[in-house]
């Protein structure tokens, strides 16, 4: 790759490189509470690459949660990230499996826009800058965990305020969605039931539970109602 392309590519990168290293950091302070090193934040964060899911282990670790009910919560929440890989198949078409695997391992809520933008531009976007704009990403993301488990070995930090991250991201995920009546449904029902769960004592699993709930209320509204009305 010659220099100028690999400019464009970190000119994309940077953006969400530095949004990384912003919530990077309090998910690795949160990693060092569950006794997290900073080698295994980085390990972790480049080999289980989700933010949201990042943020869930820690918290629901802390919360008693079981590693089956961690597992299946963190991978539920996840699932979007196949239908991000499964956009570019058109793109990706011509590249050896290798290089595709690859590429789909490292694709974010954010670099799943960045780069499906430059291919539809149809200005000659390429794997391989696109891979570059994943890579940056990813260890920008593993070297603020890294940093965030250091500091949280050192330094005493709010908790409680540094967990309203996952919640954060969460309500970032909602404001994104379509505004409609399936997305109220979703939303509302979803609440319901994580607050069901933590009134019957089912901390450990209640986002899980709330997270399928809300899918089963919403495609049975929009099976019932027959289209979604905004």
């Amino acid at each position: 790759m010659d220099a100028q392309k690999m400019g464009q590519a970190m000119g994309l990168a940077a953006p969400v490189m530095l949004a990384y290293v912003s919530i990077g950091i309090p998910c690795g302070v949160m990693e060092a509470q569950v006794g997290f090193t900073p080698l295994t934040a980085f390990l972790f964060s480049g080999t289980y690459y989700s933010g949201a899911g990042q943020f869930m282990v820690p918290n629901l670790w802390m919360a008693g949660a079981s590693l089956f009910s961690i597992v299946l919560s963190v991978s539920f929440v996840t699932t979007r990230q196949l239908l991000y890989s499964t956009a570019f198949a058109p793109y990706l078409a011509g590249e050896g499996r290798m290089r595709t695997l690859g590429f789909a391992a490292l694709v974010t809520d954010e670099t799943f826009g960045v780069n499906l933008d430059r291919y539809a531009s149809g200005e000659g976007w390429d794997s391989t800058r696109a891979i570059v704009v994943n890579v940056a990403c990813m260890l920008s993301w593993a070297l603020a965990n890294a940093l965030g488990a250091a500091l949280g070995s050192v330094v005493d930090m709010p908790i409680d305020v540094l967990s309203f991250g996952m919640t954060a991201i969460f309500i970032c995920l909602l404001m994104g969605q379509p505004a409609s009546r399936t997305t109220a449904v979703v939303a509302g029902c979803a609440a319901a039931g994580v607050a069901l769960c933590k009134l019957l004592g089912w901390g450990g699993v209640s986002i899980f539970v709330g997270a399928v709930l809300g899918v089963v209320c919403g495609v049975l509204f929009e099976e019932g109602t027959g289209h979604d009305v905004a």
